[in-house]
């Protein structure tokens, strides 16, 4: 007979229980120590190449996450100091982002980036909407337009019965360009996201550029379309490291910014933002004011209840790094990026379609196979896979729309992955070449269909 961490005594547990709560109290350090036996068999978050989220925190982020465990964000008034970090938070990054009125302005703290997208889509949609009836126009069949964007504007717009008009991929054009956006965009665009970091390549979307035609387009119809950048890498990686691209609220049509703290904001998971780039353009209906916490509080949120760590740990960083840390951070990223490009592309094997130019895009590479299945004897799938072998996790996956039948490879370079771990990735890719070079795959059989990648 065994105790519990009270003293009760309790039956042995055997095995986690799969369906059903169980009828009798365990003990707390059995139960631990038999979940953290099957969280052994999760990949290594340190070899996960796929992800965009921080995987690498220092001890004194544990020490102020384990802190706030305890601290509901939502509520204050009982916690005005984690309030006030919030707060600070918002004008730092607003400040960073160039905002006309950065102390003033209306930015808040989400859960990440699809949540702090969303909050910024519905205040465009509500600034159409009181413009269109401003006007005594029709309101009922607002669109937005963007390129190839991550799942969560798929979201936003079925959810919120908003059309889409995402321009596809071509063989010739991976990004969004601002003559798509032109022959798309009417008196309905809400909006128009430009992303800043694309999820499949890593390539910067040309925000000024778009803007620019924009202009045009607002001189010759009359019809104002604001820009959205959806930042959620970018928006902690160029005011470092590529400070002369002008991208965000330097440029007057764009209204709002959205960043993820859990990726390169360095945070723990769980940590985005949105930034309007002043009060004006958050309408005032959406923010609720609540007082049953104790006070009169004004929220915006998609959410509700939530811990305050993350926030707290994004003040952390940005005060513990500062500009010049994080872009030695960021910097180191970039290093790694142009080694392992320079190393993939000395193989002779691969066609690079990013190579982690810091004025182009994100710490990040990809690519394609130079010859086809037959020659090569593998295909990406196969690279990955056998790569998987040895711990590491480097997604392969077809691009969208007119693209679907080019497969690629991405990896994406955070904190943590050092130049010396780099040096290892290489030599096993080395290793995995020779393998396919002495037992070929066979290409006769038919490729086994895979399914979209989970871009995070």
């Amino acid at each position: 007979m065994m105790e519990n961490n009270q003293g009760t005594p309790c039956h042995p547990l055997t095995v986690l229980p799969k369906r059903a709560i169980p009828s009798e109290e365990n003990s707390g350090t059995l139960v631990k120590n038999m979940i953290s036996d099957e969280l052994i068999l999760d990949g290594s978050a340190r070899l996960n190449l796929a992800t965009f989220c921080q995987t690498s925190l220092e001890p004194e982020i544990h020490q102020l996450m384990d802190a706030a465990i305890d601290k509901n964000l939502i509520d204050k008034d009982e916690y005005p100091v984690t309030a006030e970090i919030e707060q600070r938070c918002v004008r730092m990054l607003a400040r960073l982002w160039h905002a006309p009125e950065a102390d003033t302005t209306m930015g808040c703290s989400t859960v990440g980036s699809s949540e702090a997208a969303m909050l910024a889509g519905l205040a465009a949609k509500f600034n159409w909407r009181k413009r269109r009836m401003l006007a005594g126009q029709p309101v009922n069949k607002p669109n937005l337009v963007c390129g190839p964007v991550q799942v969560c504007w798929h979201k936003f717009c079925r959810y919120f019965d908003i059309e889409l008009r995402e321009i596809p991929m071509s063989k010739n054009r991976l990004l969004m360009s601002p003559e798509e956006v032109l022959s798309r965009v009417d008196e309905n665009t809400i909006c128009v996201v430009a992303t800043f970091g694309v999820t499949f390549t890593g390539q910067y979307e040309p925000v000024l550029e778009i803007s620019k035609a924009l202009d045009e387009f607002e001189a010759t119809t009359g019809i104002d379309v604001p820009l959205h950048v959806d930042a959620a890498s970018g928006g902690f990686l160029a005011p470092f490291c590529a400070e002369q691209l002008v991208w965000d609220f330097r440029i007057p049509r764009v209204k709002s910014i959205n960043a993820s703290g859990h990726k390169y904001g360095l945070a723990p998971l769980g940590a985005g933002w949105v930034i309007w780039r002043s009060t004006r353009d958050l309408p005032e209906e959406l923010i609720f004011n609540v007082n049953y916490l104790g006070g009169e509080m004004p929220t915006f949120a998609l959410n509700f209840s939530r811990p305050g760590g993350q926030i707290i740990s994004q003040y952390y960083n940005l005060v513990r790094y500062g500009f010049e840390g994080y872009k030695r951070q960021h910097n180191s990223c970039y290093e790694v990026a142009h080694y392992l490009a320079s190393q993939l592309q000395k193989t002779g094997l691969f066609n690079l379609i990013f190579r982690g130019d810091k004025a182009q895009g994100l710490p990040a590479v990809a690519w394609t196979l130079k010859n086809p299945q037959k020659l090569s004897g593998y295909t990406l799938y196969e690279f990955g896979d056998r790569l998987r072998q040895r711990g590491w996790q480097i997604p392969a996956y077809s691009l969208p729309d007119d693209c679907c039948e080019t497969v690629i490879q991405r990896i994406v370079v955070r904190r943590g992955f050092t130049m010396d771990l780099a040096q290892v990735l290489i030599n096993d890719m080395k290793s995995c070449i020779s393998h396919f070079h002495d037992v070929p795959v066979d290409t006769e059989h038919e490729i086994i269909s895979r399914k979209a990648f989970n871009h995070n």
